[in-house]
């Protein structure tokens, strides 16, 4: 193998390339708020693209918009390294989350030309489409759908909030293209990733190896009551739709204290219906979100959740549809990946542990396809999907170094 011990990215460039995306969307208090197949995510992939090409790369995309952009390797009939992330993002989200991951891919790209390094097999850089789910749920449904997960009809048909289907807006923004989504062999894929949590800065590590992701299941709760006057309704009459939801919001909280440390719940969503001061709620939209580590954990999870809701709801008087959105179970990446990234960070004698990722990645579906792992930084007070959401220049560097020489153990370089 040659020796990588002096290969190092441009931290500068790196974070100006950070900022200048950062630029598209940007939001008053500092954040980022570039929705998925939304002009402003166009005018971000138009960008990337433009770098990318700049860099000597060959940019294809898939018919579920997911962009490619490939340096070649000596031997392009073998199957290509990738890293990457997304470049979508909430409502009032920040400037790093998914977007470190694909700006630090390009620069890693950047780096290789700089420093001359050719490899044997290719190199890829990913932008995979809508994973934040924000504005079409679920979230990571172009990866899902490039693992096997989903099927492209499926991701077509979903709609946002003003009845937009991805397959349109897709078409819209002119990103569905003619690849094929999938069904192409992968050598190896790591995702660069702020952790979105606060254990790397607490405990003062540069780097986090993430050996695991962790299951997720996601609910949606209508809650069927009748809606009455508010002041001539006795309180032993009422068939209070938001008091249920009230009760079904501890419900989800206590049960996520009871599997913790490691479990998580939290109700994301709630819209009372008529939503007017003196009348009383007939109807109320939840969801949920259980997220463990262990896919038996969560199974009793879900059934404590149906049972309480039923109890709930039966005490009330109300009726309910309640049904699973969207479920993966916990991923445990791929060892010798993992071991890559943990030499990388040993290499430049950078603090490090293992972690668990607490949130959904692309990686977790990319894992199903091809041998898989991620690396995290630190963020400032583990904050994220928040327009406060920061990191320091030095983390990034950290990370995308580790990113460049994990790539590069699998990619084989020539010379």
């Amino acid at each position: 193998m040659a020796d990588l011990s002096n290969y190092r990215i441009d931290g500068a460039r790196l974070w100006d390339t950070l900022m200048e995306m950062a630029k598209i969307g940007g939001t008053p208090k500092g954040g980022c708020k570039r929705l998925t197949l939304t002009d402003l995510d166009k005018q971000g992939r138009e960008l990337f693209t433009a770098w990318c090409e700049a860099a000597g790369c060959t940019v294809s995309v898939d018919r579920m918009g997911n962009m490619f952009a490939r340096r070649p390797g000596t031997d392009n009939s073998l199957p290509p390294v990738m890293m990457g992330s997304h470049l979508d993002t909430q409502p009032t989200g920040g400037k790093f989350d998914g977007v470190l991951g694909v700006l630090g891919a390009l620069e890693v790209i950047r780096s290789m030309n700089d420093l001359k390094i050719k490899t044997k097999h290719p190199v890829e850089v990913a932008n995979w489409t809508n994973e934040e789910g924000s504005r079409f749920a679920p979230a990571m449904i172009s990866s899902g759908v490039f693992a096997g997960v989903y099927t492209e009809d499926f991701a077509y048909a979903r709609e946002d909030g003003e009845g937009k289907k991805l397959g349109d807006e897709l078409k819209r923004i002119g990103y569905q293209g003619d690849l094929p989504t999938g069904g192409r062999p992968i050598h190896a894929f790591f995702e660069l990733h702020i952790e979105q949590g606060p254990i790397l800065e607490a405990e003062h590590k540069d780097v986090g190896v993430v050996t695991h992701g962790q299951g997720q299941r996601w609910y949606e709760i209508k809650l069927i009551g009748f809606e009455s006057h508010a002041g001539s309704t006795p309180m032993p009459r009422r068939k209070d739709a938001l008091l249920g939801a009230a009760r079904i919001v501890e419900l989800v909280n206590s049960i996520g204290l009871k599997h913790a440390p490691n479990a998580v719940a939290t109700v994301g969503m709630l819209n009372p219906y008529p939503n007017s001061r003196n009348v009383i709620p007939g109807e109320v939209f939840m969801t949920i979100d259980f997220r463990h580590p262990e896919d038996a954990t969560l199974s009793e999870m879900d059934a404590a959740l149906a049972q309480g809701v039923k109890e709930i709801t039966d005490k009330i008087g109300l009726t309910y549809d309640m049904k699973q959105v969207f479920y993966y179970k916990p991923v445990a990446f791929d060892k010798d990946c993992v071991e890559a990234v943990r030499r990388a960070a040993k290499h430049f004698g950078y603090s490090h542990r293992d972690i668990v990722s607490g949130a959904g990645h692309d990686a977790c579906y990319i894992a199903r396809v091809a041998p898989t792992s991620m690396i995290f930084t630190p963020c400032v007070d583990g904050i994220s999907h928040n327009e406060a959401e920061d990191i320091s220049q030095e983390w990034a560097t950290m990370g995308t170094n580790v990113l460049m020489h994990a790539v590069l153990e699998k990619a084989e370089v020539i010379g």
